[in-house]
């Protein structure tokens, strides 16, 4: 007889949570944000080229997908920054109960779209 239960659990059998969510998402942004600081430092190395190139990636932020594209970052380093000071009380000793993790759990994620929110539209009136 043939035993179609795995030897240990995986992603099948867990129920989600918001600490499994919180973990993965913070798993992605991290490599999301390794890959846009390497393309930041590209895009500056490119001033030794001239300008000419710089400007056109600086036209190309200035299109919806541009503007997409730098929501999408400012998110993601909010997203991270938030999860990592979560992973600090955590390394401190704090906020292991069941409760207390959701609660976190949940400021990271709405606090990370406020806070996107709020340095898009500041530093949008910072740069003229």
């Amino acid at each position: 007889m043939e035993d179609k239960n795995p030897l240990s659990p995986h992603i099948q059998i867990y129920n989600w949570h918001i600490s499994s969510l919180i973990s993965i998402s913070h798993r992605i942004t991290g490599i999301v944000n390794i890959t846009i600081i390497t393309l930041i430092c590209f895009w500056v190395a490119l001033l030794f080229l001239g300008n000419t190139n710089y400007e056109l990636i600086q036209k190309f932020f200035e299109t919806f997908f541009g503007k997409f594209i730098i929501i999408g970052t400012i998110w993601s380093f909010s997203f991270q920054i938030l999860s990592e000071i979560r992973h600090l009380f955590w390394d401190l000793g704090l906020g292991f109960e069941l409760k207390t993790s959701n609660i976190t759990g949940l400021l990271v994620i709405f606090g990370s779209f406020v806070l996107t929110i709020l340095i898009f539209t500041l530093g949008g009136n910072l740069v003229l």
